[in-house]
């Protein structure tokens, strides 16, 4: 998944991480440790409407992943299994 960060330097990220992600059980250990790493990056970069764009981008960019490597074809997965829903039904009978 992204960010597409060199190779050599994901062990230095992954040895924390790996660490880490076993304890994320819930969707709130999971906002809390996303949380804190964007905190120390505002720390570390200074609080401003740049450093706080960086960070929201980020978050933004990474949901987008997701969605487009996991989310979606998961989706089309379930569409096979059980037919898909005819959004437009409503737009026919108006």
């Amino acid at each position: 998944m992204m960010p597409y960060i060199m190779k050599e330097m994901r062990p230095a990220f992954d040895i924390h991480l790996d660490n880490i992600g076993p304890h994320t059980t819930s969707a709130g250990d999971l906002n809390y440790c996303i949380s804190r790493l964007v905190g120390y990056y505002i720390k570390s970069h200074g609080k401003s409407y740049t450093t706080m764009n960086d960070c929201i981008g980020v978050l933004e960019a990474a949901k987008l992943e997701l969605y487009r490597r996991l989310t979606a074809p998961y989706e089309d997965v379930k569409i096979k299994e059980n037919g898909d829903v005819d959004l437009y039904i409503e737009l026919e009978r108006k």
